[in-house]
């Protein structure tokens, strides 16, 4: 613990940009003030250490690979982990990433024009993730655990309002292809996240975490577009 502790703040998020989020949950300044030590910045917010410490355990001990066969996975358990992994994530990297690009826009932006670009079409991007998500929520994914739970008891399924699973899978899919274009659009402004010298550290931390977004939303969609759309759209027509 002891040696964890006097560390600093900028040595963790220079090692591990994923620590910025927890840094900044806590109110800590881990750009301009960054040379203090996890001790120090602690005793000063009144922030129990052992918590903090854990926190920044749990994030560095995380594996950022995924070599799971979803596949395999019962379409219930697959939707469920895709709202409460995917869809959080989303949640909860959202307001990070929109507080971190308004101070690069206010920051750097007199040299770097193209940040309110960017900002802006993560700005689209999030607002309508957020629509996006909410409807798989409460239309298309309880839907598909009403098909798997009639598959298991063997009863009939009424039929939904929508008329067919295929048509507010036609909806995602062309949501998603629109964040697609959104963020490569982003990629292709930032030259694939690539920060300028002169940027600070909130700037390349801010680049790092949004690749990791569309690396995080790309395994998103994915698993839904080629996994999940195709076996409900099987499964449904058993029904028929």
């Amino acid at each position: 613990m002891s040696t964890i502790t006097q560390k600093q703040v900028g040595e963790f998020v220079a090692e591990d940009f994923r620590t910025a989020a927890v840094f900044t949950q806590y109110g800590i300044d881990f750009c301009c003030r960054g040379n203090r030590t996890l001790e120090d910045v602690c005793e000063k917010n009144a922030i129990e250490t052992s918590e903090l410490v854990h926190r920044l355990e749990q994030v560095l001990n995380t594996q950022g690979n995924q070599t799971t066969d979803y596949k395999s996975w019962p379409l219930d358990l697959l939707v469920d982990y895709i709202e409460k992994k995917h869809h959080r994530y989303v949640e909860e990297k959202t307001p990070i990433l929109k507080q971190f690009l308004d101070k690069l826009c206010r920051v750097h932006g007199e040299r770097h024009p193209e940040l309110f670009e960017v900002n802006e079409l993560f700005t689209a991007s999030a607002g309508e993730l957020a629509q996006h998500m909410k409807k798989e929520e409460l239309v298309l994914f309880p839907f598909v655990k009403k098909l798997v739970n009639a598959e298991l008891k063997q009863t009939a399924v009424e039929a939904p309002g929508f008329g067919t699973v295929r048509n507010p899978i036609a909806m995602m899919m062309q949501e998603h292809d629109n964040e697609g274009v959104r963020f490569r659009k982003i990629a292709e402004i930032t030259g694939n996240y690539t920060p300028p010298a002169d940027a600070c550290n909130t700037y390349r931390v801010t680049f790092a975490m949004l690749q990791e977004f569309e690396e995080d939303l790309h395994l998103h969609i994915h698993l839904e577009n080629n996994i999940l759309f195709p076996a409900a759209e099987k499964l449904e027509s058993r029904f028929c």
